[in-house]
């Protein structure tokens, strides 16, 4: 809780104001009043409104990652082609988050090295207020269309796939770093982590997994997504959401930011001015590339013939994952589509009984796939004469899935595992085990082999 004299006493500065507003343009702008959020959509209009919410007890701003022609058109029930035509950009706002700052500061620092080593100039960074940090990069830096496809239209799939890349690309170094500052022993006591569920073991060696206590989150890049807006303060830390100088990430401290000691840097969040045009070209293009190639993978470890149970398994034995894609989504329609014709396949289904489900289906869907392509993408999948299985679950801990891990179901966010689902690797498993222990096809198990 921030109290009303300390919010008050902050946000009527003219400098911050000033700050605020500047970031305000285009986007979505929602107050914050300690516990609960004010009305959407909202904007921001004047400096004088900032210590108007202040006065009625706002306790911190929040903007969209996206950019509007009209932020007060904004509606939940828009439709995907609504929302991207009313949509003339979006920022790169990646969210580096841990509990222990020190090993904040680190991913940052690597963070802002990897943009740098795509040779984008425009990075920003910020402190996000209380454990992390925010690095920006400004839409005016990405072209305008990659793969015939228009850019501004490319959220969130296209940041997703850039923050999952950089992931990556920066992983083995920051384990390399995390280690170099404090030994294992150190690191589980900071993190409160088990030796179990941070080493892995590669050749009777030990290797460190950073992902379950820091992570670059890619499940916040999502449609109508905030960030904490630069200079707001964080109401459980009391801080501000300072903007810093990008290569000195690993000076900063967190006393810069107590409210009386915060100055206006000269390294604004997002600053627009003087970004080169298509400077992060290479950073989307590369990306992308990255996940065709593990897309490809996904399919390698799961191109695996096999015979399908005798007689196709009922809908009453789907697993969560296929039901909720059958009752319809916002968005991944053509990685569902993907997932359903090899889920079908692998239960037994002929393509008569799946082109009928999945015209069941389409409708169903918010902004439903052209007929045209789902019927030549059953035409395809029955003409490879391939058997396929479904892409693999993610892996768990108990019973909750690895939400930082990519992949299908996660990325969809359709993961939601009932107590059988631990004990299966894949969709189509689900259903052939379930099927075998009901008794309703007792070859279904054996017929289709899991690693």
């Amino acid at each position: 809780m921030i109290p009303i004299n300390v919010s008050l006493s902050y946000y009527k500065r003219k400098d911050i104001q000033e700050e605020i507003i500047a970031n305000s343009e285009d986007r979505e702008v929602v107050a914050k009043f300690n516990e609960s959020f004010g009305k959407r959509p909202d904007i921001l209009r004047h400096e004088s409104d900032i210590l108007e919410l202040a006065k009625q007890g706002a306790t911190s701003f929040h903007a969209s990652e996206e950019l509007w022609r009209n932020p007060l058109q904004l509606d939940t029930s828009f439709r995907k082609y609504e929302l991207d035509n009313l949509r003339i950009g979006w920022d790169l706002v990646l969210d580096i988050d841990c509990g222990i700052f020190e090993y904040s500061k680190i991913a940052a620092d690597l963070v802002v090295k990897a943009l740098k080593f795509h040779s984008i100039k425009s990075v920003s960074c910020k402190f996000s207020g209380n454990r992390g940090f925010h690095i920006g990069v400004p839409f005016e830096a990405f072209p305008e269309k990659v793969s015939n496809e228009e850019v501004r239209k490319l959220f969130p799939d296209a940041p997703r796939k850039i923050a999952l890349y950089l992931r990556e690309m920066i992983k083995r170094e920051l384990v390399q770093r995390i280690l170099e500052l404090d030994g294992l022993n150190a690191i589980l006591q900071k993190t409160g982590k088990k030796e179990s569920d941070i080493v892995k073991y590669k050749n009777n060696r030990k290797i460190l997994d950073s992902e379950p206590f820091l992570n670059i989150d890619t499940l916040l890049i999502s449609s109508r997504h905030l960030y904490r807006m630069p200079y707001s303060l964080h109401e459980k830390s009391g801080l501000a959401s300072a903007p810093l100088n990008p290569e000195k990430v690993l000076l900063f401290r967190k006393e810069f930011a107590i409210p009386k000691n915060v100055r206006i840097s000269r390294h604004r969040f997002l600053e627009r001015n003087d970004v080169y045009k298509d400077e992060a070209k290479q950073l989307l293009t590369e990306a992308f590339d990255f996940h065709a190639k593990e897309d490809v993978k996904v399919l390698s470890r799961n191109e695996r013939e096999f015979q399908a149970p005798e007689k196709a398994l009922p809908e009453e034995l789907f697993p969560p994952c296929i039901n909720i894609i059958l009752g319809g989504l916002e968005d991944g329609k053509k990685r569902a589509l993907f997932i359903l014709l090899n889920y079908f396949t692998s239960i037994g289904w002929d393509y008569g009984s799946i082109e009928k489900r999945l015209r069941e289906w389409n409708p169903k869907n918010k902004e439903p796939l052209r007929e045209v392509y789902l019927l030549t993408q059953l035409r395809y999948h029955k003409q490879s004469r391939k058997k396929i299985l479904p892409p693999n679950c993610p892996g768990r801990v108990g019973n909750m899935p690895l939400t930082n891990q990519h992949n299908y179901y996660t990325d969809l966010g359709i993961c939601k595992p009932d107590n059988f689902c631990l004990k299966i690797k894949n969709p189509a498993q689900y259903s052939t085990k379930k099927a075998w222990m009901m008794g309703r096809g007792k070859k279904a198990e054996k017929l289709v082999k899991f690693k």
